[in-house]
């Protein structure tokens, strides 16, 4: 219950207390913390389940997948395939499912395909996590060309809102724009189901990377219910790359009406103003997130070296990191000036 209401340090407390802990006891506390964003706690106590002597099944194997998925810890993620193996739970398609979900997060795509081909079965959501796998890392082509295979092969699974955002996903990654207005018609057309705020927030973006700002805020005015912050987003930050400061101002209003506190929409704001050398808006942005007491979130990044998670936000002091940790940062900085990478420290 605890659990469920998100109120993870009291379920803690209950799951601490209790004597002879079984395999549904040590589900529900590594899924609560799954479910509720606390990844790094949920892999913990997988690890003290193992050390308990309590053997995982589905269920935990496919919660602990979600957390891999959530931070990357494609290592461990690995592990949890070949033990999956090793009990027969391979074909299981919740388990075949979040391996599909988590090799896609954590940038293996390859292992990705391969479990999802291996699945004797698959439904809706096995479909849905391999075609926006394949849209979110740029292969759209053939992320249509699943959703085509899913239509005629997919006798267990029809598409669902959420395949359409996978598609429409693919559409924007390739700059496909006829085609995105065709499956965002094709969803009411063939399949009888009603856009919604996902599907328009797809549409923007497509519109908005392709140039076409001012069709992308008349589809916005024309939408039947008020956009949310990502599909202004969306629109805003192809303002900023085109300097179009017109469009902009519209946007950055509705979104600081919308998110007064979310510091994103000051400091894109203010950048907005300074690349077009209005140099007091700019400034003046910024005194407003002062004044109404918004502090700018510090990034985060996880880092995985022989399955330890390692955590690090901006600003971070390394000299307290081990010298393994320094050296993947030696690595990772010697990489992107290779690949031409040049810091922007203004």
């Amino acid at each position: 219950m605890y659990g469920k209401c998100g109120d993870l340090v009291s379920a803690r407390r209950v799951f601490d207390g209790m004597l002879g802990k079984d395999v549904v006891t040590w589900n529900a506390m590594i899924t609560g913390y799954a479910q509720n964003g606390m990844s790094d706690e949920a892999i913990k106590l997988f690890h003290g389940m193992n050390d308990a002597g309590v053997n995982p099944d589905k269920r935990t194997l496919a919660g602990v997948l979600s957390a891999c998925a959530s931070i990357g810890a494609l290592e461990l993620g690995k592990w949890i395939d070949a033990y999956a193996s090793q009990r027969g739970l391979q074909h299981d398609i919740f388990v075949s499912t979040a391996l599909v979900d988590m090799y896609a997060k954590c940038g293996s795509l390859d292992d990705a395909r391969r479990v999802f081909e291996n699945m004797p079965i698959k439904n809706e959501v096995s479909w849905n996590a391999m075609i926006s796998a394949l849209a979110f890392h740029g292969r759209s082509q053939e992320a249509l060309s699943l959703f085509g295979r899913m239509s005629t092969e997919g006798t267990d699974a029809c598409p669902n809102d959420v395949t359409f955002v996978g598609v429409l996903s693919a559409c924007v990654h390739a700059g496909l724009v006829d085609e995105g207005w065709r499956y965002f018609n094709l969803m009411n057309l063939s399949y009888g189901l009603t856009p919604k705020i996902e599907h328009f927030s797809c549409m923007v973006d497509l519109l908005s990377r392709a140039g076409k700002l001012y069709e992308a805020w008349d589809f916005i005015e024309k939408m039947p219910e008020k956009p949310d912050a990502i599909v202004l987003g969306a629109l805003l930050g192809a303002c900023q790359k085109s300097k179009n400061l017109d469009l902009s101002e519209k946007v950055m209003l509705l979104l600081l009406q919308m998110e007064p506190s979310n510091s994103g929409n000051y400091v894109i704001s203010s950048k907005i103003y300074a690349k077009s050398r209005r140099w007091d808006e700019s400034a003046q942005m910024r005194a407003l997130m002062r004044h109404r007491g918004v502090s700018k979130t510090p990034g985060c990044s996880w880092l995985d070296i022989e399955g330890q998670l390692h955590e690090f936000r901006a600003r971070d002091d390394l000299l307290y990191h081990s010298s393994e940790l320094h050296q993947v940062f030696e690595l990772l900085n010697v990489e992107m000036k290779r690949e031409g990478y040049i810091p922007k420290v203004d």
